[in-house]
């Protein structure tokens, strides 16, 4: 049975289970398929591989190190205020190289369809919403309105990448500075955002920015409350 070595490492296979699992959902990620995608035989998938399930395995592993590593890390990255620190959050939702909207789309449905996957996603969950209720407390947040605003954020996005919403560019830039002001209660200034979108200039252009920030000058600030660092 094994009697070819392969060509193709590990990481292709993988690659390309990647790619099924986003195409078609995970009832496509079969072995022939992705032989047959590599241009290589379904032999040459048993000398790096014990079946299917361990190539199902290493997608979620995948996951897992890229979209929670990426909300916890950003959550966690240094910001003068809990503005800057929620627009920190932000990049994921906004930069496709940090966290894969896709790939969690994916994921999610797949849960939908298997018990164990369904926990690996509620264990992600717990640890992305403790993790942006942490950021909430560093800013000054008691934990029970930390842990709202928590959820607020996440389950917001969520449904986001749930519903499929598709947004265009100056739609998605010109609800930036409210969605922060609902979040946290604190106002995203002009200066906030220019700072946000400088990290995104492939996908805002200035006429959006502009756009945006005339946008936040008509509409009535948000009662903070009480104002925290």
């Amino acid at each position: 049975m094994k009697s070819d070595r392969p060509t193709i490492n590990r990481i292709a296979w993988i690659d390309a289970a990647y790619d099924l699992l986003i195409e078609a959902g995970v009832g496509a990620v079969k072995i022939v398929p992705l032989a047959r995608k590599l241009g290589t035989s379904r032999t040459s998938f048993y000398w790096l591989f014990k079946d299917r399930e361990e190539v199902l395995a290493a997608l979620l592993e995948r996951w897992e190190r890229r979209n929670t590593h990426a909300l916890v890390s950003q959550s966690e990255k240094y910001a003068a205020s809990i503005v800057e620190a929620m627009l920190n959050v932000f990049d994921c939702w906004f930069d496709p190289g940090l966290f894969d909207s896709e790939f969690e789309y994916a994921v999610r449905s797949w849960s939908l369809q298997d018990s164990a996957v369904a926990g690996r996603v509620r264990h992600a969950d717990e640890r992305r919403l403790e993790a942006l209720q942490a950021m909430f407390i560093r800013y000054g947040y008691d934990s029970a309105e930390a842990d709202t605003r928590a959820r607020t954020v996440y389950l917001i996005q969520v449904g986001y990448i749930s519903m499929h919403t598709r947004e265009s560019r100056d739609t998605r830039i010109g609800r930036v500075a409210q969605y922060v002001a609902i979040f946290t209660g604190q106002p995203c200034t002009p200066a906030d955002l220019e700072r946000f979108a400088a990290r995104h200039t492939a996908r805002f252009s200035g006429e959006e920015l502009a756009a945006a920030q005339r946008q936040m000058a008509q509409e009535p600030a948000i009662d903070a409350g009480t104002h925290r660092g």
